[in-house]
């Protein structure tokens, strides 16, 4: 669909198509989704949000009712519904069910299931388990299931997973193996983790197909240019400017994220994210010597700068799009 959408828009900016064709044109050109689309959509919609619905409805009915409910009623509640589910999975891909979607959806509702029988798990029995533990045992357990399935979203899930419990160990150990420490720790921490899964996923993105829908390559760049900027934003505001190993790997992390995603595989919400990385640095960075050493002048300069770097960035990145189009 983005692929006609710029074709459509490179034809109508090169006169290629009359002006009075236009709305012909893009009638033609299924931009505008059909009846039958729409009933697609709603009939996946609602049975992702069935499916939420009813795990979320077991784990709430379980909580809710916890001091009435035994112990043998609780596990046999989660673990039936986790059973149920599993078999739906089973079924839908032996009887080759309406579509994909349908067995995908069991073996989420089965994965989501999972943590709620762990967290019951370390509830009933007081295992004492630190909160990283759960996530990642949570994320250990369902790896399987991520591999049989070859479905982008369960393995988001299960990155997502591997991300908290991340996070939560530094929390809990202030440190990893000695070589990363405190937030700073975490932030590194995150930053190389979602860095090499999106390389991972972009390589793997050209030998299987179902690795090729760009939402999770771009939520996963989030997830590494967020912690990195961050990173740098620390450096900035730190008390001595002295050198760091963020200051490289920043650089290093810009030229990449360039030359892959203006050559090699061209994205414009990537380069976008980039430009967005500068600015909040370098304003950061101009806000320091400006804001702390100036008056009341500095704000009309600071301004003015955010002002011309915004407007660089999108005369540079609309530029491109026309490039990527054409």
């Amino acid at each position: 669909m983005v692929s006609i959408r710029r074709e459509l828009v490179a034809l109508i900016e090169r006169g290629a198509i009359p002006r009075e064709q236009v709305a012909r044109a893009v009638a033609l050109s299924g931009l505008h989704p059909s009846g039958r689309a729409w009933g697609v959509f709603l009939d996946r919609l609602l049975l992702w949000l069935g499916a939420l619905a009813l795990v979320f409805g077991v784990l709430f009915l379980v909580a809710y009712n916890w001091a009435e409910m035994g112990r043998g009623l609780r596990f046999g509640l989660v673990q039936a519904a986790l059973v149920a589910a599993i078999a739906v999975y089973v079924w839908a891909e032996v009887r080759g069910a309406a579509s994909d979607l349908v067995p995908r959806v069991a073996l989420m509702a089965a994965s989501l299931l999972l943590g709620v029988l762990l967290a019951l798990v370390g509830q009933v029995y007081q295992t004492g388990a630190d909160p990283w533990e759960l996530f990642f045992f949570w994320a250990l357990l369902m790896l399987p299931w991520a591999l049989v399935a070859r479905f982008d979203a369960l393995w988001i899930l299960w990155l997502g997973l591997l991300n908290l419990s991340l996070a939560l160990y530094f929390r809990t150990w202030g440190g990893l193996f000695g070589l990363f420490s405190g937030d700073t720790g975490a932030l590194w921490g995150l930053f190389i983790l979602n860095t090499l899964a999106l390389a991972v996923w972009e390589l793997g993105a050209r030998r299987w197909r179902w690795l090729s829908r760009r939402w999770p390559v771009q939520l996963l760049a989030l997830g590494g240019g967020v912690p990195l900027t961050l990173l740098m934003m620390s450096w900035v505001v730190a008390e001595r400017l002295a050198f760091s190993p963020v200051l490289p790997v920043y650089l290093l992390w810009l030229v990449a994220l360039y030359v892959v995603y203006r050559h090699w595989r061209p994205d414009l919400f990537m380069l976008a994210g980039g430009c967005l990385s500068v600015i909040v640095v370098v304003t950061l960075l101009l806000g320091r010597h400006l804001l702390w050493q100036g008056g009341a002048e500095s704000f009309l300069v600071l301004s003015m700068a955010v002002l011309a770097m915004g407007a660089a960035a999108v005369f540079w990145l609309k530029r491109l799009h026309r490039e990527m189009s054409s």
